[in-house]
Formats: C-alpha cells, sequence, structure tokens
C-alpha cells in the first residue's frame, strides 16, 4: 500500500500529524488555507509537531536570508509547539525506506526520507505540499493542506 493523499482537515479524523518544511513555511507566510487547516487541527491537538529537520530548513533559510523579523517569529512558534527529534529508531524507518524505494527504481530526498522516518516512528501522518516525494512511501498517511 502507498501512502495516501488527502486534503485538508474539515471533517476528518486525523491522527496527529507532522508538518513538513513547505507547509511550515507556507504557514509563516500567512497562507490562508494552511492558517485554517492549522487552526482545525489545534482544536482536537494542543501542538502542531515538525521535525527537527524542518526546524534546522526553516532556521538556515531564515538566516541565510537575514530575516530577523521572521526568524523571531519561527522561534516563538517553535518554542510552543513540538520539535520531533531524529532518533536511531526514525533512523531505522527511513535507512528501510530508502531500500524499499531504491529496489523500486524511485528515490526521494533523503531529508523527506528523514521527516517520513520520523512520523512513521510517531505514528503520524505527514502534512505536505509535496506529495509526489511522501506518496511514494508504503504506509504513510499524507495529507496536503495548501490544497
Amino acid at each position: 500500500m502507498k501512502g495516501v493523499a488527502k486534503h485538508s482537515v474539515s471533517g476528518e479524523a486525523m491522527k496527529q500529524s507532522l508538518i513538513d518544511t513547505d507547509i511550515l513555511s507556507m504557514f509563516l507566510r500567512g497562507n490562508e488555507k494552511v492558517k485554517l487547516n492549522f487552526e482545525q487541527y489545534t482544536r482536537t491537538y494542543k501542538n502542531i509537531n515538525f521535525s527537527i529537520i524542518t526546524y534546522y530548513e526553516v532556521l538556515s533559510g531564515l538566516r541565510h536570508r537575514d530575516a530577523n523579523k521572521q526568524l523571531d517569529t519561527f522561534l516563538r512558534f517553535a518554542s510552543i509547539n513540538t520539535i520531533l527529534p531524529l532518533t536511531t529508531g526514525s533512523c531505522e524507518n527511513s535507512a528501510s525506506i530508502y531500500a524499499d524505494l531504491r529496489k523500486k527504481g524511485t528515490s526521494v530526498d533523503d531529508i523527506d526520507i528523514l521527516i517520513a522516518g520520523i512520523a512513521l516512528e510517531n505514528n503520524m501522518s505527514i502534512v505536505t505540499n509535496n506529495i509526489n516525494h511522501f506518496d511514494r512511501i508504503e504506509g504513510l498517511e499524507v495529507y496536503n493542506w495548501a490544497k
């Protein structure tokens, strides 16, 4: 079974989710559709979850652009939400994903594979605008809150 792509949280019983970098960036830029989905999600779950890898990607991008105001906003956001670490268990999941995809002759960026491994380790779906990559991963429930 491949990943299952869905579009929003409205009207769906959804398990906890891990927010991918692209969706978090859209939220921080004020994308209305993404903001609405964040609001709906936090009615059920207290915190937004994202990986330490997403933390790094957003932080490095903002520092590269010297976007200090956005950096402050992001750091405040990060301090009140949940940042999930890369662990040996998530790395084992990621290595299995990598091997499975390579055997099928397909590939996904290592960063996306690591994020997927964290989601699977924590029994979470993934929320991304990058459906094409994450939908290739067996057993991963995939949502797109930008659609």
